[in-house]
């Protein structure tokens, strides 16, 4: 075992970051930051209150209207400065993140990777902004589009991604004009804030970039405060529908919510199984299946039951090997969940799984871990199988390394199936057929696709699509989608004497 050093060394005390200034926070009450591995304490973070996100806002404000007439290409060297600073920090952000979150060193290098690509495609906002025109639309009258900012917007990030999924937003935000105010989730405030130094480090000139660490009463004023022109959300379905979307709405501000997800994974008889099960074993136990593209319903289609026992037998021994430790040893390839309340959660599904009749073929209640660490957080890879559609595991998000098996006799109920979920996030097929998987990509009702791919994540220059409870908005997150949410459109029509 080889650990690899942890860039956080003692316990470290956050603030916000305001007006281009580090500032307490106006509060008595704090959350300690617990790295899921080790239970170390190793840091902890303000909840702020109403007043210091007011304080936020009213920078965001000032700061906009110079900032909106700044170039395009001047706030795109911003973000070029920014991106060249998280490539020279690129190990240590990746390092942060297992700190805080739990995911092996692979995956937090990944989601550096996805947060840098989405700064890459905000670099082009002189091309991505441009309007389009039509000269002589009458005699001697010309009509045009122009693209304008609209103020501040705001993003209440997630914990599962905590230094993607502000990326996501923040550099289309700038990059076309507005100014913007991140709240990191409470969980997870690390690498926001490591963040955050960089973008200070940047030079972005004061009030264009904020952040407000808290929770509720800071999100509450988010969604009401009428200078907040829109807002971004990842997170649960009952928290973006009924909270975020309807608060949101209801105060007259654009709001793009993406949300929970049941997503299927179809196997064909056909497919490649040895390459099946590996993009599977992905899918599903990646980042312990603390992600809104995990896998959660294997669907094995055909009547076969050698087939099915199988497929059921390779997947079993794959997760079987899955090593389970401290995601800074590079060797493991699976860490904890992210605070033990999660875990408990995963343990009252599976729980629950067992009661409703499914065959669980593989406890992840039953692991072992690699090196001496407490097992507060850890879990292992639970497989079902004799899984039903109307089952609580197989209807509702767990958010956990459960993978349920159902087999259906066709395609068509499989189909079927995957379209009566109340989520419509990601499904993937794997097969051979070109014509099965085009059939599938055109009848199922899911914003992501996959085709022999395990986890459906689109590219930073394009869409982060999600569908019925698993996005609430208008316009997704990333590429000309998100220039779009961040820009209105204004028609000139003219005419010269």
């Amino acid at each position: 075992m080889v650990l690899l050093e942890e860039p956080i060394k003692s316990s470290v005390t956050l603030r916000n970051y305001v007006n281009g200034e580090w500032v307490e926070a106006e509060t008595n009450v704090w959350r300690q930051i617990v790295n899921p591995a080790t239970q170390k304490v190793i840091g902890r973070v303000p909840i702020s209150g109403s007043g210091d996100l007011e304080k936020a806002v009213e920078a965001a404000a000032e700061a906009y209207p110079e900032w909106r007439r700044t170039p395009p290409l001047t706030r795109a060297r911003h973000l070029y400065r920014l991106k060249n600073l998280m490539e020279e920090h690129f190990e240590e952000l990746s390092r942060v993140c297992v700190m805080e979150h739990g995911k092996v060193i692979d995956e937090a290098r990944g989601e550096t990777r996805r947060a840098i690509e989405n700064i890459e495609v905000a670099c082009g906002i002189p091309s991505l902004m441009m309007g389009y025109n039509l000269e002589d639309i009458a005699k001697d009258i010309d009509e045009y589009v122009i693209r304008q900012p609209l103020g501040v917007f705001a993003c209440i990030a997630p914990f599962n991604f905590p230094l993607m999924v502000p990326l996501w937003f923040m550099p289309y935000a700038v990059a076309t004009g507005n100014t913007y105010i991140i709240k990191p989730s409470p969980w997870t405030p690390l690498s926001q804030t490591k963040i955050m130094e960089l973008i200070d480090e940047a030079g972005f000139p004061p009030g264009v970039v904020n952040m407000i660490h808290g929770d509720a009463e800071v999100v509450d004023v988010i969604l009401k405060h009428s200078q907040i022109k829109g807002v971004s959300f990842v997170g649960s379905t009952p928290i973006g529908r009924d909270v975020i979307y309807k608060q949101a709405a209801a105060h007259g501000k654009r709001v793009q919510a993406q949300c929970g997800a049941k997503n299927f994974i179809v196997v064909m008889p056909d497919t490649v199984i040895d390459q099946t099960v590996s993009s599977i074993i992905t899918s599903f136990f990646g980042s312990t299946g603390q992600r809104c593209l995990s896998g959660a319903n294997l669907v094995v289609v055909g009547k076969d039951d050698s087939y099915h026992q199988r497929i059921l037998e390779k997947i079993v021994d794959s997760a079987r090997r899955i090593r389970i430790g401290y995601g800074l040893d590079e060797a493991t390839q699976m860490g904890p969940m992210q605070s033990e309340d999660r875990k408990k959660r995963v343990v009252g599904y599976i729980e629950k799984g067992i009661e409703e009749g499914a065959r669980i073929v593989e406890d992840g209640r039953d692991f072992s871990v690699m090196g001496e660490y407490p097992d507060n957080c850890f879990i292992g890879a639970t497989i079902f199988d004799e899984v039903t559609p109307d089952m609580t595991i197989a209807r509702e998000e767990i958010f956990g390394p459960v993978m349920c098996v159902i087999r259906t006799q066709d395609l068509d109920e499989a189909i079927e199936m995957i379209n009566k979920s109340n989520y419509g996030n990601a499904a993937t097929i794997f097969t051979s057929n070109g014509r099965i998987a085009r059939k599938f990509q055109y009848e199922v009702e899911c914003g992501n696709i996959g085709i022999n791919i395990g986890i459906a994540a689109p590219m930073a220059f394009f869409p982060f699509s999600g569908m019925k409870d698993s996005f609430f908005g208008d316009l997704h997150g990333q590429g000309l989608e998100a220039i779009r949410f961040f820009t209105e459109s204004k028609v000139v029509i003219q005419r010269w004497f």
